[in-house]
């Protein structure tokens, strides 16, 4: 048995419906989302997914059920109160269940309200660059588990709050991974397990990824993400695979973090105007642009005519000596170097990260580390738009098959804050960017995208390091299984940059213009 909510104005019993499907009890936050839509003149029907909030069975992590969501939209259609349209709503996991909801074409689904929500948990999520995202796995684990943990009382509950953050901690660093889960929650979780010791995809995976599905999605389609957003990449591609299909995709992308959005009231004005336009309560004019994104870097949104935008022109901006940044191909020089011991390894700084600490930060201390190497151009002579998809081509040189490199763009303001603006990593192993018989491997690292100003007399800057931990699991350069890794050794890295090996930064620069808006 699942169990629901229903709400819905009394004035109008037999109103568009809305369905929410969570993980995450019906209580709370839900309560003021679910009354602020029956407000606006629809029903909203709130249910608990299996194994949570009261629903029968048991909760497996990100594997669904893949039959709950067809039976529940059978009980829909008999009753009553369903006037044969729905629409669908909810930000991560829920938008996450909205495209486990897509397995079959749907006729009375009308539209897609989806803010932070993913298609596929392993590519973006738990191991981009195939490093596993350690940090945000066990703090989403051990929200989780706080969530469902039946003791009541709230003693116990608050003193497990206060304690959480140095028990995710002391997780983080412990080998070997496997125990992990027990360090920050107190018991073995079970998915968990499974998490890290699928390091590749496969089958397991497959069962969660759902990428397939944007043929059975809705008529319309609302995606929102943030740019210090885990799920960013995931939202963006799965805005073009719909937009390949004969669906209308809107895409929204705000400046916020994870979960944020429904905060703003630009994106409750742009999704209810979507819903809106689906269900028919509203008569509104067509949009003429589908994407809007706020430019970090000024305070204003811009429109565009699709995702990433074809003006972008491609950038180099090549890594010199002396840490230098230049659109200019590099001299003759050597190598920079630097060692990476993951007994203290590289820390994470703000980014993309589960909890408060994702946004952008002052990168200096972290700079100062000598297992971090910048590179950095001269202070601009005009403002510089870069709006679309950032990479790093890096040829590199290291005593060890078995390692990683983190790239991350960061904006230098005069008086030498550096600010993080996205970032990537990529784990390397023989079967990847094989070596050329100098040792010489070339890598080519997907940052996140962006949409950013950098301002006249700001400079970029490119980090090179190894790590970003615990965000991600640091490398133990031994190539033992991630859950039970407990040597470690230490890697001398090289980043060459001469105009054999041109290591570069790949920005997509857009003209400004005049199509934005406050």
């Amino acid at each position: 048995m699942l169990l629901a909510d229903r709400y819905f104005p009394v004035t109008d019993g037999r109103a568009p419906v809305l369905l929410i499907r969570t993980p995450y009890g019906r209580r709370s936050a839900n309560i003021l989302v679910s009354r602020l839509i029956a407000e606006r003149g629809y029903q909203v029907l709130i249910q608990s997914l299996r194994g949570t909030g009261g629903s029968g069975g048991t909760f497996n992590g990100f594997a669904m059920n893949r039959d709950d969501g067809p039976a529940t939209i059978d009980w829909m259609r008999s009753r009553d109160w369903f006037p044969g349209a729905f629409a669908t709503w909810g930000a991560s996991y829920l938008g996450y269940a909205q495209w486990d909801l897509a397995s079959q074409p749907i006729p009375e689904w009308k539209a897609a309200i989806i803010d932070v929500g993913p298609s596929d948990f392993y590519h973006t999520f738990m191991y981009p660059g195939g490093v596993f995202a350690l940090g945000n796995a066990l703090g989403w684990a051990q929200q989780v588990s706080s969530m469902f943990n039946p003791d009541q009382f709230i003693r116990t509950q608050t003193m497990s709050a206060l304690t959480a953050k140095g028990r995710l901690a002391r997780a983080a660093n412990q080998l070997p991974v496997s125990e992990a889960d027990r360090i920050a929650t107190g018991e073995r979780i079970g998915y968990f397990q499974e998490w890290i010791r699928h390091e590749r995809y496969d089958e397991y995976w497959a069962v969660m990824d759902y990428r397939a599905n944007a043929s059975n999605m809705p008529p319309i389609v609302h995606l929102a993400g943030g740019w210090w957003d885990f799920f960013l990449p995931n939202v963006l591609t799965d805005y073009a695979a719909l937009s390949r299909t004969d669906r209308s995709v809107r895409l929204f992308v705000s400046s916020a973090a994870h979960g944020r959005n429904m905060a703003l009231r630009a994106y409750q004005r742009d999704a209810f105007a979507t819903l809106d336009r689906a269900l028919g309560n509203r008569r509104l004019p067509e949009l003429n642009l589908p994407v809007r994104v706020r430019v970090t870097g000024t305070r204003r949104w811009t429109d565009l005519p699709g995702w990433p935008p074809a003006t972008g022109r491609p950038t180099p901006w090549y890594l010199q000596p002396a840490g230098r940044l230049d659109t200019r191909l590099p001299p003759s020089s050597p190598p920079s170097r630097y060692v990476y011991d993951p007994t203290n390894p590289t820390p994470a700084l703000g980014g993309s990260i589960v909890g408060l600490g994702a946004r952008s930060q002052d990168n200096r201390t972290l700079e100062a580390r000598t297992d971090v190497l910048t590179y950095t151009s001269n202070r601009l002579e005009t403002d510089l738009d870069v709006i679309g998809p950032v990479t790093a081509t890096l040829y590199i040189r290291s005593s060890l098959e078995h390692t990683d490199f983190h790239a991350r763009l960061c904006d230098v303001h005069p008086h030498g804050r550096s600010l993080n603006i996205c970032d990537g990593i990529i784990r390397l192993h023989p079967g990847n960017a094989p070596p050329d018989p100098g040792g010489i491997r070339t890598l080519h690292i997907q940052l996140w995208p962006t949409a950013h100003r950098f301002r006249r007399g700001h400079r970029i800057r490119l980090q090179v390091s190894s790590g970003a931990h615990p965000r991600f699991s640091r490398n133990p350069g031994t190539g033992e299984p991630l859950a039970t890794a407990i040597e470690l050794r230490v890697a001398h890295q090289e980043i060459l940059h001469d105009p054999e090996h041109p290591s570069l930064l790949n920005l997509q620069v857009v003209p400004q213009h005049g199509g934005e808006a406050p």
